[in-house]
């Protein structure tokens, strides 16, 4: 009689240790699958932030480009500079942004009326044909931006140029001086990943 008893009771024993071992074994197989997605979920952060930063700097890059353009290109043969006049804006349109990647005022666009919205806002950043009304890196200085491979951006930098008008305090304000306004895009390892800036520059005195 007490064998039977005994023979019962580890039977049953045995059968909780089972239920108990497997939902151990759930807890223990949740927790890795959660792990493995937690570290996947960083890896993909880490990814797309490298490629803002790939974006970024190359935006940086574009408006140091744009104010050596402004400034005087260390390539003469392609400089511009004497279109950024202190005391006109007769290189710029009247009206939207010069096209051409070929044409010396690409990229030089019109003031923009009192209450309304900024020129560079109606610029197709990512049209790089010849026809692009906005101004790829080195375009005027001569220099080399490198793109398209690897954790290189996906694209050449670009910016556009619109000028702005002010008078210091004191001066007479019938002669206000130009100063601009550059706003320039950079691209991250893939092309939805995009940087926009923005700077205010004003032409050395010479």
């Amino acid at each position: 009689m007490n064998t039977r008893i005994a023979v019962a009771n580890r039977t049953k024993e045995t059968g909780v240790s089972l239920i108990v071992s497997l939902l151990m074994l759930i807890v223990v197989s949740l927790l890795g699958i959660s792990a493995a997605r937690i570290a996947l979920q960083g890896e993909k952060v880490s990814r797309n932030d490298r490629d803002r930063q790939i974006a970024l700097q190359a935006a940086e890059a574009a408006l140091m480009d744009a104010e050596l353009d402004i400034e005087g290109s260390p390539d003469a043969a392609k400089s511009r500079s004497a279109l950024f006049a202190s005391d006109n804006m007769l290189a710029f349109p009247a009206t939207g942004c010069k096209a051409g990647v070929a044409n010396i005022d690409v990229g030089l666009c019109s003031a923009a009326a009192e209450g309304s919205a900024p020129v560079w806002q109606t610029v197709d950043f990512l049209d790089a044909s010849e026809n692009a009304s906005s101004v790829p890196y080195g375009r005027f200085t001569g220099y080399s931006f490198p793109a398209g491979m690897g954790t290189l951006p996906a694209r050449q930098p670009r910016y556009v140029i619109e000028p702005m008008m002010f008078a210091y305090k004191g001066y007479a304000a019938e002669k206000p001086e130009v100063f601009y306004r550059i706003t320039a895009i950079g691209f991250g390892m893939r092309d939805s990943t995009q940087v926009v800036l923005q700077t205010f520059y004003k032409k050395a005195d010479k």
